[in-house]
């Protein structure tokens, strides 16, 4: 993945540009160009049209109203490549991306390096245009690549795993290493009136804000991720044809999927084995299960006799022990020291599901132009997610950082932390 950076400082910028842009090709280099067109269903994409988009972004927020006389590299790539903004014109359809032959891979990287040639420039110079506006939209490009750096990832294991070969996505990917996980214990925290949202100084997305006041009753927090052995025992027990033990909508979901399994499980010779970015693997008991939807995590959460946390909880426990991504895996609490306890794999292993649907904060309002619908139009019928996962960049993660998908979605590394009330 990419250099471990910070993204925002000034004097940096364009460190930062360059770094994170080589970054997304660095993690390329193991695919073939074959491998490139891959779309195995609507919701993922094919890494040349990643490449090619966050490439678009940059163009379409930043050189195209900004840079006097700017020559766009081609002019059918604003409606080709646009994901979502409404704004700013048509899209081609999702679902169809796989069909764009053309352009070529080798056109896609001459585009690459065109915007990059640009940008670039107008970093270098930073003359007679709105610096201020230029250099926020700048950082906000610089961490959307990284998020669809995450997605090449998952996007591309996703359509792998059709291949009966199960290809590699890279030798030198590495799950999180795990050794044999202990009991779960449950940190108990108690009643607290706490500010939750975005507090630092830095760049963070619009939806971390404002940060308000929540009030939070007393609750228990599991001290580590469910692990894969943790999950089996809930298939074992029939926990996939218990419908006592899912959410209405999980239980059609299962029934009509004939879900038996998380995704990527695969039996063979009376042996479980998961298949990962490196291939088809043993089944790890150890590790934290992964690529299980909302509903799995909600039924496994159920079959425990507990709940899954909410996002102010899970964002209280980090802030209560300290917990970021550069000081993980494990902490000891400051205020607990006499009961040794310690809470484990908030971030770097897997994204994990809350209780808490996916919507403002009080007093939250979106931008008026394009960019305000990069989060605030998706806040309905999503479940929110918190941590980061084994491939989400480093420096992207934090504490308040609010990820979002639907119930359904497996394709993502999402897992499950267990919490109760106190």
């Amino acid at each position: 993945m990419s250099t471990n950076f910070a993204i925002g400082h000034e004097d940096s910028l364009l460190g930062d540009y360059m770094t994170t842009r080589q970054a997304s090709l660095a993690l390329c280099a193991n695919l073939e160009v074959e491998d490139f067109g891959l779309q195995a269903m609507p919701d993922v994409s094919p890494p040349k049209w990643h490449l090619a988009h966050t490439s678009w972004f940059f163009e379409t927020f930043i050189l195209k109203p900004f840079v006097k006389g700017y020559r766009e590299f081609h002019p059918g790539f604003e409606y080709l490549f646009n994901s979502y903004y409404n704004t700013v014109g048509a899209q081609y359809p999702r679902p169809q991306r796989s069909l764009l032959s053309r352009p070529t891979l080798k056109e896609v990287f001459a585009y690459r390096d065109h915007v990059d040639h640009e940008m670039v420039r107008l970093l270098q110079e930073r003359n007679g245009n709105p610096w201020e506006v230029i250099r926020q939209r700048c950082e906000l490009g610089l961490h959307h690549e990284q998020q669809h750096q995450e997605l090449i990832c998952t996007d591309i294991k996703y359509s792998f795993s059709f291949n009966p070969l199960y290809p590699s996505f890279g030798t030198d990917w590495q799950a999180p290493v795990t050794s044999e996980s202990q009991g779960m214990n449950f940190l108990e925290l108690d009643a607290v009136e706490a500010t939750i949202g975005y507090q630092e100084a830095g760049f963070h997305f619009d939806n971390e804000t404002p940060a308000h006041t929540h009030h939070q009753t007393g609750f228990r927090f599991a001290d580590r991720l469910v692990t894969n052995a943790e999950y089996l025992e809930f298939m074992q027990d029939g926990g996939y044809v218990a419908p006592v033990l899912w959410l209405a909508d999980g239980w059609a979901w299962c029934q009509s999927t004939h879900a038996r399994h998380p995704r990527y499980w695969i039996r063979q010779d009376d042996e479980w084995y998961e298949y990962t970015l490196q291939g088809l693997c043993p089944l790890d008991p150890n590790l934290p299960v992964s690529h299980v939807n909302y509903y799995e995590a909600d039924a496994f959460s159920r079959w425990s006799n507990r709940r899954l946390p909410s996002e102010q909880e899970w964002e209280l426990v980090c802030r209560s022990f300290g917990l970021t991504p550069k000081y993980q895996p494990v902490l000891l609490h400051p205020q607990a020291a006499d009961r040794n306890e310690t809470v484990a794999q908030m971030f770097g292993h897997v994204w994990q599901w809350t209780r808490s649907a996916y919507s403002p904060y009080p007093g939250y309002r979106p931008a008026r132009d394009a960019i305000g619908e990069y989060n605030g139009k998706f806040m309905c019928n999503q479940m929110v997610l918190r941590g980061s996962s084994c491939v989400t960049p480093p420096g992207h993660a934090r504490p308040s950082y609010r990820n979002f998908f639907y119930p359904k979605d497996q394709w993502q590394f999402t897992g499950i932390r267990l919490a109760d009330d106190l």
